[in-house]
Parts: C-alpha cells; structure tokens; sequence
C-alpha cells in the first residue's frame, strides 16, 4: 500500500478529501431523484458515512468494509452500519430496499465480483425500487482526468462503455448520464451515473 492510499483509508483524511467534491459527484443523483421519498436505503461502500445526511427520512443501512470508516460513521450519525464486504454479505432484508447507493465502489473490484454484488443488490430490490451507481469513467484521451483515474486507489476503472455493458447485462437501466467533474476549470474526473432497476 502506497502512502497515499495509507492516507485515504485514515477516516479524517478521506473525509477531508472527499467534502469539496460531494456536491459535484451527486449532481445527476439528486437532478433525477427526489431523495426525500426514498423509504428503505442501502448505501454499499458508504465510507464513513459520506452520504449519510441525504437519508435522514428513511431506513437507512451503510455497509462498508473498513471498520475505522464504520466505527467513525456510528458515531457521527447514530445509524445502523455493518462492517461487511458486500460481495459476501448474505442478510438478505425482510423488504427490499428501494434505493440502492453504489457511490464509487465497484472500479475498487474485478468483473466477476462486480457481477455477484449487482445480482445480489438486484434480488434486494423491491419492486419499484432503484440502484443508483456513480462511478469512476477512464477516458479514451490522455489528459490529466486520465491521469486522475489511473491514480486512483481503485484498481478497475473502465472507460464508459465497459460500464454500460457491466450495469446493462444484470439490470435494466433508466438513466446513463457521464458527466465531469471540473476544480477552477480543469476536469479532474470524468464520472457515470447509472439509475437501473431488477430486468423486467
């Protein structure tokens, strides 16, 4: 592990990396969804509880991997979280959620894991509900948002159509919107939300 990615896994610098760029990364999330009729929430790979704030309404359950993320998240917001690696949870919930989060998480796993977590997450669905991805796009050109993403701790970032094909083969998508994320000008990430519901 690289210093950086020691960094990042210390919950006050994730925390203090990732506040400048919420509002930016969750955009097309909130300009498609009215957040405040979700009733039951998943948030996969919730970190220390980034988007934790957004459910304050509904039933809300994070799963994330990193007990410092999870313990700092308990604390904070006083909400049920599972330390749980999400490809191998198995609670299957007694009514499906009908917002599922998935805020850059699967470029940190390979394919076939990608594909076992989004036919888990699809059968934990209820019938009108919805998983909302974001995730991390690696563009075609060199460019300094190229750079960004072969930076990034995650080690599976796709160009854009290897996620359209990776979301569309295990669900039936409603909204495909990539979209960028620009500091003072500059695109430091290109990024894809994905709304897409159990095939029908």
């Amino acid at each position: 592990m690289n210093v950086l990615n020691y960094l990042l896994e210390q919950t006050a610098v994730y925390s203090l990396w990732q506040a400048p760029f919420v509002t930016a990364k969750l955009a097309p999330l909130l300009a498609h969804n009215n957040i405040a009729r979700a009733r039951r929430v998943l948030d996969v790979g919730c970190g220390p509880g980034t988007n934790t704030s957004l459910f304050e309404q509904a039933e809300y359950l994070g799963v994330d991997i990193n007990p410092k993320y999870i313990a700092h998240a308990r604390a904070k917001y006083k909400r049920p979280f599972v330390v749980a690696d999400v490809s191998l949870y198995e609670e299957t919930p007694a009514s499906g959620y009908d917002f599922i989060l998935v805020n850059s998480f699967l470029h940190h796993l390979d394919t076939a894991d990608n594909a076992r977590i989004l036919q888990r997450l699809s059968a934990w669905l209820s019938t009108d509900g919805y998983v909302h991805m974001l995730e991390l796009v690696m563009p075609g050109d060199r460019s300094f948002a190229q750079f960004m993403a072969r930076a990034d701790r995650g080690k599976f970032v796709r160009p854009i159509a290897e996620w359209q094909r990776i979301f569309e083969t295990h669900l039936e998508i409603a909204v495909f919107e990539p979209y960028p994320m620009r500091v003072l000008g500059t695109t430091f990430w290109n990024m894809v939300y994905c709304k897409a519901r159990v095939k029908r």
